[in-house]
Parts: structure tokens; C-alpha cells; sequence
């Protein structure tokens, strides 16, 4: 049976398992969604952070939201991909943390996030966590026990 001594994960740094901002893919507010698609489909991602020319976050952009968007009544309307930009429909419940949070808080959130993103005290985007990342933690402490 496995065990993990609860105090072992206060001590974690978070900026340790950031993946920094200039590596994480994101659109901008203004992009159509016609952009934030090809941005998702191309990175393989469901999902990325959009932030404005200051590079603040505003929310997430997901190949779901993008699709509800384009639900009409009795088709899907792909002409809305160019008309509508991507802060009109995108998500503003981002979750998020700055380095000073614990990892036992980023552990909790990633359980229903795939990804937390990371903001410095002003809201910039400094970069994701990942919950990859922290599943390669949490095992590296289990197989140390």
C-alpha cells in the first residue's frame, strides 16, 4: 500500500513545474474563432489561455465552446467562425494561481482542469501547470516511499 507524508508536497515549488508562458499556445482576445480553432487544432489542444497585447489573461477558449457557438437551430453555422472573435464566447471561470499558492491548492484544482494557469500579482500570464506535471510528481514521491 502506497503512502505519502502530507508535508512532503508544502515544500514543492510551484515555478518548478511551470511551463513558462513563451511555450504555451494562446490566442488573443480579438482573434475570430475561425483562428482560435486552427490554433487548437494544430497544438492538439482542447483548450488554451486567451490574453490580450499585455499578455493578461481574460479566460480559455475551447474547441467545445467554439463548437456550441456554432449550433444553430437546425445546422451548424461555420460562417460564425469569421464573424464572432474569440472573447465573445469565451470562458472567463479560468482557473488560475500565482507562484505564492501552495501545491496542495493546484493539486485540488487540477482535479477537474486539465491545466491551472499561472498570474503574477498584476494578472499577467506567466504559464500553465499542468496536471501531467503534477501526476509525475505525486508518482515520483509514491515510488520514493
Amino acid at each position: 500500500m502506497y503512502s505519502l507524508q502530507r508535508d512532503v508536497f508544502f515544500d514543492v515549488n510551484l515555478e518548478d513545474l511551470l511551463i513558462s508562458a513563451d511555450k504555451v499556445a494562446h490566442v488573443q482576445v480579438g482573434n475570430t474563432l475561425e483562428h482560435a480553432l486552427l490554433v487548437l487544432v494544430k497544438s492538439g489542444y482542447t483548450a488554451v489561455p486567451v490574453l490580450d497585447s499585455a499578455f493578461k489573461l481574460h479566460g480559455l477558449i475551447s474547441k467545445n465552446i467554439i463548437l456550441d457557438s456554432l449550433l444553430g437551430v437546425e445546422r451548424i453555422e461555420t460562417e460564425k467562425l469569421a464573424e464572432y472573435n474569440v472573447e465573445e464566447v469565451m470562458d472567463t471561470n479560468i482557473p488560475q494561481v500565482t507562484l505564492n499558492h501552495t501545491f496542495i491548492k493546484v493539486l485540488g484544482m487540477s482535479i477537474n482542469h486539465p491545466f491551472i494557469c499561472v498570474v503574477d500579482e498584476e494578472g499577467a500570464f506567466e504559464g500553465i501547470i499542468t496536471r501531467r506535471v503534477i501526476l509525475k510528481l505525486v508518482i515520483r514521491h509514491l515510488n520514493q516511499e
